[in-house]
């Protein structure tokens, strides 16, 4: 880059791999947890469900989510009913009968105001009424820009650590939202 010359990009990039960042952020505090892995399977979704509720495992929990099928599934459903004391064999089949029959009658009950661990679920299009998606921007923009490079996965999976551990003690706090309800209303 030079003044007044555009950006020169090159189109050819070595892959050194992926890794997968599953996270949760407290509204109140701006604290983020999260899981690095290798794959993003309905087993590794409730894993931090299920570390993020064990750090304090009396308190009630509302987590706001968008409509992807992980966030929907089967272990997500016995995790939540083993929680909030509902026998497994009243959850059905899946597939085939009861909460387990399908994603709309698992999304009901995940979904359901008397549990103790509650999904609430953005509507389609809507990611920017999710807080994690909004703090996904921000850890985008600051480490995972347009000219970062990292030599391999565990590179990669420090920097996302540190990153996290600054974010956690100097920048982390409720987000204040900048627009009225009245020029959000179509």
């Amino acid at each position: 880059m030079k003044p007044g010359m555009p950006e020169k990009v090159e189109p050819e990039y070595i892959r050194h791999g992926t890794t997968v960042l599953i996270a949760s952020r407290d509204v109140v505090t701006g604290q983020v947890k999260y899981t690095l892995g290798p794959t993003r399977k309905e087993e590794d979704f409730v894993s931090h469900i299920s570390a993020v509720v064990e750090e304090d495992p009396d308190a009630s929990y509302v987590f706001v989510m968008d409509q992807l099928n992980t966030h929907k599934s089967e272990s997500l459903v016995r995790f939540v009913a083993a929680e909030c004391g509902i026998p497994q064999d009243s959850l059905g089949t899946k597939g085939r009968n009861g909460i387990l029959k399908s994603m709309e009658t698992r999304s009901e009950f995940l979904s359901d105001s008397d549990h103790r661990i509650r999904i609430v679920y953005t509507p389609k299009h809507c990611s920017w009424l999710n807080q994690i998606e909004c703090w996904f921007s921000i850890l985008s923009r600051r480490l995972l820009n347009v000219r970062s490079s990292f030599a391999s996965i565990e590179i990669l999976q420090q920097k996302i650590k540190r990153f996290i551990a600054y974010y956690n003690k100097h920048l982390a706090g409720p987000f204040r939202w900048t627009k009225e309800a009245k020029t959000l209303q179509i």
